[in-house]
């Protein structure tokens, strides 16, 4: 460490389970973070300003007014210029570290493109908002043995869990099957602002450990948390079970998967599509689309509105269409407006 470094880090390596060696790993690891909404961009800020040396940021949305009640790197002016967000973050945690090396990536985690996203990082943290994502995550984290740290919160419910394959359960144990029926999202249910910040405390903390190498005498454990009542739980991690279909069995088909279909967006009235396997002219599509309706456009994404709905396209052809749940509906508005 240089002398700059040693004076900004010098509260952590003041903490003896930590120490130098502890922050000296810290400063060469490598994370990524899937998902910048409220638990992710808690971890992103916590883990820039703790000196983890390279991260990755994977977000497939953009920044809305709601979000500014729970998602810490973000702010007015980005939700007003609908910035995607994982650039939106990167710009934050540039100008607060600078020892960082931060990748932004506006995407949506597919098995197309998972092992690109994934690859060449010592851990996966989960900030995302649906269990398709977090399967995705798990068959890859348990097929490469990458460590992982699950996490999610609800109205002023949380949890987090460390996965380390071979060693704990890993989510296929945990829920063998996705939660059945309708279920409770944000949208309908709320969440607090410090349950989001509590859990991903929790994730990064365990981040924070397995990054500086220091497992030595530490159990891991599921942790469940209601701050309304203020009950904390906590539960050695499940070992895996016999028979999981992952841990045991090997088999990872949410990572072989192949493209997604069309889904409707958990918490959200609106529908992601994938519709083209060729990227998108952003430029070109604005001229198009001038003419028809109210068009914003920067270099990440473009938003059209076309009363009662709007578009939100991005150049890999992705497009989340807000207005409707009914997927037949969002195709027939990508088709006639962007093209099959």
């Amino acid at each position: 460490m240089n002398p700059e470094q040693r004076q900004r880090y010098s509260r952590q390596l003041l903490f003896s389970p930590l120490g130098e060696e502890g922050q000296e790993r810290l400063l060469a690891a490598r994370a990524v973070i899937v998902g910048c909404g409220a638990l992710g961009s808690f971890q992103a800020e916590a883990l820039t300003r703790a000196g983890v040396g390279y991260l990755r940021l994977v977000d497939r949305d953009y920044v809305e007014p709601s979000n500014l009640q729970r998602q810490w790197l973000f702010d007015e002016a980005d939700a007003a210029e609908g910035m995607p967000k994982a650039p939106a973050a990167a710009r934050r945690l540039a100008a607060i570290n600078s020892d960082v090396r931060i990748d932004s990536v506006v995407a949506d985690l597919t098995p197309e493109n998972a092992v690109d996203l994934l690859s060449g990082v010592d851990l996966i943290l989960d900030g995302t908002d649906n269990f398709e994502t977090r399967y995705l995550l798990n068959d890859f984290a348990v097929r490469e043995s990458v460590p992982w740290i699950y996490g999610g919160a609800l109205a002023s419910y949380g949890i987090a869990m460390p996965v380390l394959p071979g060693r704990t359960a890993c989510l296929k144990c945990l829920y063998p099957e996705p939660p059945a029926g309708a279920q409770p999202t944000c949208e309908t249910a709320g969440v607090l602002n410090t349950v989001t910040a509590a859990v991903a405390a929790i994730q990064t903390s365990m981040a924070l450990r397995l990054l500086a190498g220091r497992e030595d005498g530490w159990e891991p454990r599921l942790t469940t948390v209601d701050l309304w009542s203020g009950r904390i739980r906590q539960t050695p991690a499940p070992r895996p079970l016999p028979d999981c279909p992952a841990c045991v069995r090997r088999q990872f088909p949410h990572l072989e998967g192949g493209r997604r279909a069309p889904i409707s967006l958990c918490g959200r009235n609106a529908v992601q599509i994938h519709e083209r396997a060729r990227p998108l002219d952003l430029e070109d599509l604005r001229r198009r689309l001038e003419p028809l309706g109210a068009v914003r456009a920067n270099e990440f994404a473009l938003r059209f509105f076309i009363e009662p709905y709007e578009m939100t396209i991005f150049p890999d052809g992705r497009a989340i269409i807000k207005g409707t749940q009914d997927v037949g509906l969002a195709r027939s508005l990508y088709a006639r407006y962007v093209g099959a």
